[in-house]
């Protein structure tokens, strides 16, 4: 059962390894070139949402089959961690900052992270019941 699971789990990992990359890359580029790098405590967390990104996109293709429902969990929780924080910051605000609906790459931002919230749990879930089948 393992093995007719296998293709679906490569693309699973690849999916979910790609939507990592984009949350990475909308944050480093809105660090970089959004004005975002100006904003105390809030420039600081972009910069190292980008360099988090990067590392779990690394674990997420590095890592044997056997072990990668670890950081694909830790993918959910930075992920639906950082979406959480979106949406505080377009309500409430966060560390004195209030986003706008209307704000670059807030949409796209969304979608992505809320596609790999499921992406990654769906990971999480394959791999750690393929690892206690065997």
């Amino acid at each position: 059962m393992a093995t007719e699971r296998g293709p679906f789990l490569i693309a699973l990992r690849l999916v979910s390894a790609a939507l990592t990359a984009a949350m990475g890359a909308i944050h480093l580029y809105l660090w970089d070139d959004g004005g975002y790098r100006d904003l105390a405590t809030i420039g600081v967390l972009f910069l190292l949402n980008a360099i988090g990104s990067a590392l779990l996109t690394f674990s997420l293709l590095a890592f044997p089959t056997r072990y990668v429902a670890a950081p694909a969990a830790l993918g959910v929780l930075f992920t639906a961690g950082t979406l959480a924080a979106l949406v505080i910051s377009l309500t409430i605000g966060l560390f004195g900052f209030v986003e706008s609906l209307d704000a670059e790459l807030v949409w796209p931002t969304i979608t992505v992270e809320s596609a790999g919230v499921v992406a990654l749990t769906a990971l999480t879930l394959l791999a750690y019941g393929l690892r206690h089948r065997r």
